[in-house]
Order: C-alpha cells, then sequence, then structure tokens
C-alpha cells in the first residue's frame, strides 16, 4: 500500500513535466484516424458480402442488416481494438498512440464503444468545430476524451526482453 495521499501523488500525465507523452499526438491521431477509416471500410465491403449471402438465404430478410451494417462495423471495430490489450486502434498503433483512462488504465470495450458514439454524436450534433477544443487542452484533448476521462498520449517505445 502506498502512503501517498491523493493531494501529494504526481501527476504522470502532466503535460509540463512530461511533454514528451503529448508531442505530435494531435496530427497523428487525424492520420490514426484515415487509416481507420479505411481499415472499417474495407471491413465493411467484407461484412457486405457477407450480409449479401445471408439475404439470399433467408429469402431477402438479411437485407435488412444492410441499414446498421456499417454503424456495428466500426462500433464493433472501436471496441474490441481501442478496448483491447494494446489500448489503441490499428490506425493509432501505426502511428505510435494509445489511449488511456485519467489515472492510467487500459480502456475497456464498453468505454471504447462510448468514445466511439461520444466522438460521431458530437461531430455530428455540435458541428466539426468541437474538434477545436484540442487547441485549448493542454493534453491536446478533445470534448468526447474530456467528458469520458480518457486521454490520447505517445506509446512507450516497446522492450526487449533481455
Amino acid at each position: 500500500m502506498s502512503t501517498e495521499s491523493a493531494e501529494t501523488r504526481v501527476d504522470i500525465y502532466d503535460p509540463l513535466t512530461r511533454p514528451e507523452l503529448f508531442d505530435g499526438v494531435r496530427s497523428r491521431r487525424v492520420f490514426a484516424f484515415f487509416i481507420d477509416v479505411i481499415a472499417i471500410a474495407i471491413l465493411t465491403v467484407g461484412a457486405g458480402i457477407l450480409v449479401f449471402v445471408l439475404g439470399i438465404f433467408t429469402l431477402g430478410l438479411g437485407w435488412l442488416l444492410y441499414a446498421i451494417l456499417w454503424q456495428t462495423v466500426a462500433l464493433a471495430y472501436c471496441a474490441f481494438t481501442l478496448g483491447g490489450p494494446n489500448a489503441a486502434t490499428p490506425g493509432m498503433r501505426a502511428m505510435g498512440l494509445e489511449m488511456r483512462l485519467w489515472y492510467g488504465a487500459k480502456p475497456y470495450p464498453l468505454l471504447a464503444a462510448m468514445h466511439s458514439i461520444l466522438f460521431w454524436f458530437s461531430v455530428a450534433i455540435i458541428t466539426p468545430l468541437v474538434l477545436l477544443v484540442t487547441f485549448f487542452s493542454d493534453r491536446k484533448r478533445l470534448l468526447h476524451d474530456m467528458i469520458l476521462g480518457t486521454l490520447v498520449m505517445n506509446a512507450p517505445a516497446p522492450t526487449r526482453p533481455d
């Protein structure tokens, strides 16, 4: 057990004491988003072919799934990659980023799904201007990151086992 109180504990994600955690995060997060959009599009095409075959076997009833296909694929993609053991989508991993909760834990699938849903609702309802919040945030967080208590930071360099 630690004898430190919450008041004396140093914030391990403080951008003033550890700026290397947040260097270049904003621009690499944009590139990671586009990589993930391409991956989701590819997975959606594959799922679309599967739904087409399912529709043939169900005499057209399965084709009703097309109405929710891309949303379901995107939500599952985010929930199981961002909420997985790497705490990053493949796009984020390619850009050297990972997500953490404000106290250091990795996100879990339900939180990752909520993160994705909140992002799309905030952009669709409040307009893309909500993305400007990142320019005023010390940790380069977006509005939905602040609401859910998450942050995106540079992933630590992988260590080689000796």
